[in-house]
């Protein structure tokens, strides 16, 4: 059982001056044999270990992580919260996750930071507008909140934006979802990872995965850089290495990895009460509890594992962003990163069975990663504990691919991928 964090435990902690909190989560060896095992300890791999314990009764479940927790895209995003999406399907997948965001420091005994302060989607031209309104109707019908603000509501809400947008990208209006906002990346790995753990959980750091060994069409477990792991089951959550996995696991994936890129300013007083983002410039930025601008990027134009930015990016992205804020034009970045997103040719992940048994995949979230990380996980323990998909994450299968019934949400996504 873990130590309940409380005002009281901080005001004790307080006066031993922070010396005796006791690890969040163990760090033990790899048993030779487990029922589930999770590959990938970012948020999406470390939230579905979490509802296998949780709501699956699951325990001999392990998180096999490459690197350490959090180091992968968990860590490189800009930490938006949204769930204004166009489709049907897409609405279902990320409202049920911004439910289950709205009491996540509740129930992992966290503080992931949630801050509900609002997304405006920009639109800078009648086309973007029109798009905007189609989006706005479409989430109404799903029970999402959603409004249209004119240039003037654009303002009001944030004041510091310059409506002529340069000359370049006018404001015209856009959509704004009052429930939407950010979160602390770091806060909801270590918050999963940690009420896993209290669970069960084994979380293994430093751990690569290798080889799978498959019999008969089934999957009998893997080979690590800790020895070989017995398994019965086998979720894969490597976000922006899923063909990796995938083609040693003996199948192929319809995915792209391509580099996102982001950046943070110097730290300022608060300035920008809400997430701006654009579609038609690339960009969007919110500003951190510390202060700093987090400002998301497209992505590269190549295919690529290197998690660094590049200069014509950022270069692009500051320029429209300083249309947009003028204020913003004398403060420096911090530093600059990427983050490998695995891609679908219809801008929606895969949450799915594969072609082994007893092997499943979460893959090709694009820029959508984040946003969903509750409901991600929820959804595929549940796939992987009743070897059948969720409601909601049954339109997500590998099988659109044969089909054709596609899930289009390149617009929603808010940058081209």
């Amino acid at each position: 059982m873990r130590t309940r964090y409380s005002v009281f435990s901080l005001a004790r902690n307080a006066f031993r001056h922070h010396r005796d909190w006791p690890k969040a989560w163990r760090s033990p060896e790899p048993k030779t044999s487990y029922d589930v095992v999770i590959v990938g300890g970012g948020g999406h791999g470390l939230a579905t270990a979490y509802y296998l314990a949780k709501e699956h009764k699951l325990t001999k479940v392990a998180v096999l992580e490459r690197g350490w927790l959090g180091g992968g895209n968990t860590g490189r995003n800009t930490t938006i919260v949204r769930s204004n999406y166009l489709w049907d399907e897409s609405a279902a997948l990320y409202e049920h996750a911004m439910k289950l965001w709205e009491g996540l420091s509740q129930d992992l005994n966290y503080n992931v930071m949630f801050s509900q302060r609002g997304v405006l989607n920009l639109a800078h031209s009648q086309h973007d507008l029109r798009e905007v309104s189609r989006r706005v109707n479409a989430n109404r019908l799903n029970g999402i909140d959603s409004e249209v603000l004119d240039a003037e509501g654009v303002k009001h809400y944030c004041p510091v934006i310059d409506l002529r947008g340069g000359g370049r990208y006018p404001v015209l209006g856009a959509s704004l979802q009052r429930r939407g906002g950010t979160a602390r990346h770091d806060a909801v790995a270590w918050g999963y990872a940690r009420a896993a753990d209290a669970l069960g959980v084994d979380i293994i750091q430093e751990c690569p995965v290798e080889g799978f060994r498959i019999s008969n069409g089934r999957v009998q477990g893997l080979q690590t850089g800790k020895g070989y792991i017995e398994a019965r089951k086998i979720g894969l959550v490597p976000s922006g290495h899923a063909s990796v996995l995938a083609e040693r696991a003996g199948f192929r994936l319809p995915v792209t990895s391509l580099p996102l890129q982001a950046l943070v300013s110097e730290p300022v007083k608060p300035v920008l009460g809400c997430v701006i983002m654009s579609g038609a410039v690339h960009a969007y930025v919110s500003q951190s509890d510390k202060g700093e601008l987090v400002i998301g990027a497209g992505v590269d134009k190549y295919v690529g594992y290197g998690q660094r930015g590049s200069l014509p990016v950022t270069e692009e992205t500051l320029g429209a962003i300083c249309e947009l804020f003028p204020i913003f034009r004398r403060m420096r970045m911090l530093r600059n990163w990427g983050g490998i997103v695995d891609t679908c040719p219809d801008a929606s992940p895969i949450i799915s069975k594969t072609p082994v048994e007893g092997l499943y995949i979460n893959c090709g979230w694009g820029t959508g990663g984040f946003k969903a990380t509750p409901g991600s996980g929820n959804v595929f323990a549940h796939t992987i504990a009743t070897d059948r998909p969720h409601a909601i994450n049954a339109p997500f299968s590998l099988e659109r691919f044969r089909s054709g019934y596609l899930i289009d949400e390149h617009g929603a996504a808010a940058v081209a991928h």
